[in-house]
């Protein structure tokens, strides 16, 4: 259920109403908009909580009680009524108004490697750098990442350019060290359905990026990006990186269809990788122009000094050199689909 309070409601009468959800077994999920307070109230079927036989209706303080129809309640653009979700990470802002660019490598390979690389996407105006310590490989003889040193790397990394940091993770034992680097949790797209995973995430509170799975449809990645906020962190970004479909032209197919949907069906912020999607450097241009068009709130891309000899997926990174004159065209874009570039 979804309980509107009134714009006149005071700070008691909405701790009366969520103390009484809370009392019945339900959980509680206070969201102060610009205007006012919406509640969420999710009951728990196994133990046969009823939140619509609380009677909520009559309480001071309430406006109006409504169902929430989708099965993704907390995600549900409904909750938010009619506001949108922005995230704020270090004082970017992603969501709403909006757009955000995150770049760097695919992973994190050496120190040189990864300080020259933050120093060209600092330059260019990024809003956060991206760079994998850990990274799920499709062969078990492939480079995984770093690991530790690859964390060690990206916090120096942060304490030059002063660019927040996004960083995958892939195991909950990883968790604790993660978060002492990780401005962003990055959830890659085999780990969208780990619930285990998604629930600890969730607890931790940090701001997470949670891609879609190679064949997940819109609303298990939506119910996916539950078991995040229903733990209390409301901070989800929702990142389409490609779909596996009959087409092999390409890596996967980049499914922009999804963001217009998504900003329908939800309030997250709806961010796009066409870096993955692609797999080809020639098509990340026009696939993050697309993307930006399409009304994305972001775009997740990657970068390298030299791709050829990267480790990990230098096919499809944009080459360092040319890379500032990426950012200044895609700006171009998202401002012309209405949207305020967040930057360092």
């Amino acid at each position: 259920m979804m309980i509107v309070m009134k714009e006149t409601a005071s700070d008691e009468e909405i701790e009366a109403v969520i103390e009484k959800i809370e009392g019945a077994g339900a959980l509680a999920h206070p969201i102060k908009g610009a205007r006012l307070t919406v509640i969420g109230a999710i009951g728990d079927v196994e133990q046969d909580v009823n939140v619509e036989s609380l009677g909520l209706e009559g309480q001071p303080g309430v406006d109006r009680v409504m169902p929430i129809l989708k099965p993704y309640k907390l995600a549900s653009a409904q909750i938010r009524h009619g506001e949108r979700t922005v995230i704020d990470i270090e004082g970017r802002k992603i969501g709403g108004d909006h757009f955000a660019l995150i770049a760097g490598p695919c992973t994190v390979e050496s120190r040189e490697q990864l300080l020259e690389t933050a120093e060209v996407v600092k330059e260019a105006g990024v809003a956060m750098l991206r760079g994998g310590a850990y990274k799920p490989r499709t062969s078990p003889y492939a480079f995984q990442g770093l690991g530790q040193e690859g964390l060690r790397l990206l916090a120096e990394a942060k304490e030059r350019t002063g660019l927040p940091i996004v960083t995958e993770l892939m195991d909950a034992r990883d968790l604790e060290p993660v978060l002492e680097v990780a401005d962003v949790i990055q959830v890659g797209a085999r780990n969208m359905q780990n619930f285990p995973l998604l629930a600890e995430i969730g607890r931790s509170k940090c701001p997470v990026l949670l891609k879609r799975g190679l064949s997940a449809t819109l609303d298990e990645l939506l119910m996916a990006a539950e078991y995040v906020l229903k733990e209390g962190n409301g901070n989800v970004m929702l990142c389409e990186r490609g779909i596996k479909t009959f087409e092999n032209s390409y890596r996967t197919t980049l499914d922009l269809q999804a963001v217009p949907v998504l900003k329908e069906l939800s309030h997250l912020p709806v961010v796009v990788d066409p870096s993955h999607a692609a797999g080809r450097r020639s098509l990340v241009a026009p696939m993050s122009l697309a993307a930006a068009a399409a009304g994305a709130d972001g775009i997740i891309v990657e970068v390298h000094p030299n791709p050829d000899e990267a480790l990990c997926d230098g096919p499809q990174a944009l080459l360092a050199d040319d890379f500032a004159d990426y950012v200044a065209t895609v700006e171009r874009i998202a401002a012309l689909a209405g949207k305020v570039f967040s930057a360092a």
